[in-house]
This record gives structure tokens, sequence and C-alpha cells, in this order.
């Protein structure tokens, strides 16, 4: 076979035979793609040559990350494609086949604009399928909110059709802006994949969406799922209803006066408690340890059972893809750690030096983690998901301060979105919430934030949060907190700031000139 040609017009060597390139594997995928493409046709998703897909050629022979790529074309009418239109990659994108070109009124054959994009996905999420959408939907839910970075929506049932999410869950995707290329849209796209390691998906504000999962069936459900929350959105947004609060409610901007139906005698209550208050905030943001929750329960609870099961975890979970990733997460921070001269951290080896290996390397690192009270995202992501075993298995249990529960209640009622901003990832929030010693208490919370959007200390993190509420005013915003820092960098970024006063709590500087409170009846 001759040299192939890569994307860029660079000849590469052949890494396949025109045999396999050929054979039945490669041929099946070829004609998937053409007629998965006129389904998306249908649904609006590719219309005007728009859109694109790609597929690995699935081969119980070849390891996944070595399975060739097949690509659709730019700038052709998609559902008129046939099987012998597709590209065939090989594993690190050099082109082994391009198609023949077509007779006028035809454009020569171009590979799809995405290639690299899709590429990213391959690399960093082990994708099987990436499907990227023109949907009309994809791209009007990210034009309401122009300044958002994120979609996010709970308490629907079709959340469930996306990876690793359940009802009671929030599903939280990455907005990027758009480029005059898709191409251009690699350093951010990449990005987003980093900073959102559970996203399945990437927004593109004014264009569309891109979708992947570990085969084309898992990436077509979650495309269509995301499509249907889009839609959904996008209704109730028309009908004044808040998509992205537990009960969709009205969407409020003055809290005053405001008219529920059905409310119920706490909210009554709550109205004529808070009658000679100002204007309420229209977000609250919680911090967890020695706010909603006792330092106690996470630095004698929490952390020891973390510490203690880092090995019995990895051990069950060793070949799964959500700890794969967890390693790899803590593979790099070590790494860094290392070239820092941090204390504690050790060298992971890499898979081939044997489970057991890569296992004791771990949990050391993790022991010193933990020791220094590291807030860091591998660290957050592994205690996570260890915790998530432990609330399963009822051997962990959430606790809140007795007045949390009736404020949250209070709150929602009033029609305030709550959120919670901690440094423990996004799944370490919902287990201690979800699993409270007053029952399931995530309904009262629109959302979580942890240390993907920035340390909680410094002052970019907030603006990123105030950012992604859409409020028209970081002031429109209440962060609670037991850190002093942390006040001082949400007041930076323009939001209003308490200090919560718990049991255990350490102390804080004199003459700081925040209101402090010692339960949340006082806010």
């Amino acid at each position: 076979m001759a040299a192939a040609i890569g994307l860029n017009g660079v000849k590469v060597g052949t890494t396949s035979s025109q045999a396999y390139l050929e054979g039945k594997a490669v041929k099946e995928t070829k004609a998937l793609m053409a007629e998965l493409c006129r389904h998306f046709y249908g649904l609006g998703w590719v219309s005007g040559t728009g859109g694109s897909i790609s597929i690995k050629v699935h081969d119980d022979s070849i390891p996944k990350p070595q399975q060739l790529i097949l690509m659709s074309p730019s700038a052709v009418q998609k559902e008129r494609m046939e099987p012998e239109d597709m590209y065939v990659l090989s594993e690190n994108g050099s082109v082994l086949s391009a198609p023949s070109p077509k007779p006028y009124p035809h454009k020569p054959p171009k590979c799809t604009d995405c290639d690299p994009l899709f590429m990213k996905a391959y690399e960093k999420r082990d994708a099987g399928a990436i499907i990227h959408s023109h949907g009309i939907e994809s791209c009007l839910v990210t034009m309401i909110n122009p300044f958002s970075k994120e979609f996010r929506i709970t308490h629907m049932e079709m959340i469930k059709g996306i990876k690793g999410h359940g009802y009671y869950d929030e599903l939280v995707v990455p907005i990027i802006d758009n480029t005059a290329h898709e191409h251009q849209l690699t350093e951010s796209f990449a990005k987003a994949i980093e900073d959102y390691p559970k996203t399945t998906a990437v927004l593109v504000r004014n264009h569309g969406i891109f979708v992947w999962g570990d085969s084309w069936i898992s990436a077509k459900t979650q495309s269509e799922t995301y499509h249907y929350l889009f839609d959904a959105a996008i209704k109730l947004h028309q009908m004044g209803l808040d998509w992205s609060t537990p009960n969709h409610g009205p969407i409020q901007s003055a809290r005053r006066g405001l008219s529920i139906a059905g409310e119920s005698n706490l909210s009554t209550k709550a109205r004529k408690d808070n009658s000679d208050i100002g204007p309420y905030p229209r977000c609250i943001v919680l911090d967890i340890e020695g706010t909603t929750t006792p330092i106690s329960f996470v630095s004698e609870v929490l952390f020891p059972y973390a510490r203690d099961n880092v090995g019995r975890h990895l051990s069950a979970t060793y070949d799964t893809s959500e700890t794969k990733v967890d390693i790899k997460l803590l593979r790099s921070q070590v790494e860094s750690d290392i070239e820092q001269g941090i204390a504690g951290a050790v060298p992971i080896p890499q898979d081939d030096a044997g489970k057991d290996e890569v296992i004791s390397a771990i949990v050391a690192n993790v022991d010193a983690m933990i020791k220094a009270d590291r807030k860091i995202t591998a660290l957050k992501e592994l205690q996570g998901h260890i915790w998530q075993t432990g609330y399963a298995n009822n051997e962990l249990e959430g606790i809140v301060f007795d007045d949390v529960p009736e404020a949250l209640e209070k709150w929602n009622a009033l029609g305030i979105k709550v959120y919670i901003y901690s440094s423990g990832s996004r799944l370490a929030q919902r287990l201690i919430f979800g699993k409270t010693n007053f029952g399931d208490l995530r309904k009262f919370l629109s959302g979580f934030f942890d240390t993907t959007v920035g340390n909680k200390k410094e002052t970019q993190s907030y603006v990123e949060i105030s950012q992604s509420l859409g409020v028209d005013n970081p002031s429109d915003i209440l962060f609670v907190t037991d850190v002093y820092q942390e006040a001082t960098a949400a007041k930076a970024a323009g939001l209003e700031a308490i200090i919560s006063i718990r049991p255990g709590n350490g102390p804080l500087p004199e003459n700081h000139e925040f209101k402090t409170v010692k339960s949340f009846s006082e806010i």
C-alpha cells in the first residue's frame, strides 16, 4: 500500500493492511455511519451539511486505543452520504484511506474540520464514538444566558440517560465560545474536557454540541438525551419556569410578594418572618465543612474512612473506567508534586508494573495528601468514589447541623436558589446531602461547585461562579463560609459574604469586617 496522506497533506507511513481496510469490520462501520447520518438529518442535527460523526472500528482482537477511526467528510449532504464517502484514520489521526473525488457539483473530498476535536475526545476520554450536532436545541440553550459557562439541570427523569447520572443528580455541561472554524475550538474543547472530568459532552455557544460515548450506541443515546433536556429547558424558560432548580418553579427576579401555588405552612411562615427584611439574595452559596456540617465529621469520619479504604477500593474497581480516570489524575498530580519537591510524593508506576505496585504507590500518596489536607481535584475525585461505596453500604451517613434543613426548606419556599461550593468533589457533596441525619436534602439544592472552578481562596473562583449562575450582579449572591480567606476572596469578586461560627471552627482575625452567624436561622 502506498504511503498515507496526513490531514495536513503530510505523507505518513502505512499502519494497516489494505486487506483490513477493505474488510468486513471497516465496511460495516462505514455503512453504520451513513445510516446514522440519515437518521440525524431527520432529527435536524446535520442539516445544511453541518454536523459530523466519528466511530472507532470495533475489533476484539485490537486494543481500543489502537483501533481504526472513521470520520465523516466535511461540507457534504450528510443524508446522501454513502459508506465509501468515509475517511479511515489510524489511531494517531493519519489518513489511511480517503474517498475518491466526485464530479461537479460536488466539492473535492475533505475530512471533517472537527477531526482535532474528535481526536482529543478519543485521547482524553477513551471514546468509542463522537457525534457533533448542530441541533437547534443545543444552539439556543447556550443563548438564553450568553455569559454562562455551564448548562445545569436537575430533577428530570431523562438525566438518567447520561452516563453516571441519576434523577437527583445535577447534570453539568461546559459551554465554550464559538470560533470562525471548528478546528480553532481544539484548545478550549480540550480544556473543557480536562476541567469537567465527568462530562460526556461540550456545548459550543451559538453552534451546537459534541457528545461522546464508549460506543456508538452510548454516544447516540446520550445525544438524544441531551437534546431532549435542552428542548425541555427552552420550553420551561418560555413558560417562565426555572429548569435549573429541583422544583422547576417560577423564575424569580424579586422575592418580595411572589406567589407560589400551594405553598406550605413553612413557606407562609418564611414570608412573615422575613417581611421586614430587604431584598433577598437571588442565590445562596454554602460551604460545607464548618458551615453546614461539623468540621469533626470531615476530619474524624470522612477522611479516615477514605484513607483506610483506598487499597480495598482500588483493588475492587481497578479495571473500571472510573478508577482508570482516577489513577490517571493522581499520576499526573504526583508527577507535578515530585517536580515541585512536595513532601510525601512518591512515583506511581505505569500499569505494566502490575496492579499491586500501582495500588501500593497510590495508597502512600493519598495518605500523605490527606495528612497535608490538600485541596486538589485528583484526591477529591478518588475520595468521592470511596465515600460513594461507604454510603451505599450504609457505612457512612452525612451530618448537618440541626438548623440546616429548615433553612434550606425556607429558602427554597422563597424561590432562592441554593448551591454548594466545597473543596470536596461534586460527587462527595451530593453524597453528604443525599443521605443525612435528616434524610435526603438534595431536593433543596440547585447545584454543586468544586475546585474545578478554582481554589476557594482565589477571587477568580467566585467570578466563575457568579458567571455560571447568570446573575445580573455578583452581589445577588450570598456566600456563607467559616474561612476568612474564602469570604475575603468572595467579597473581592463582588459577592456578599457571611462567616459561619460553629463549634470546632478555627479562630477569626480580630476586627474583621464580616457579619457572623451561629445559625442559619440568623440569615
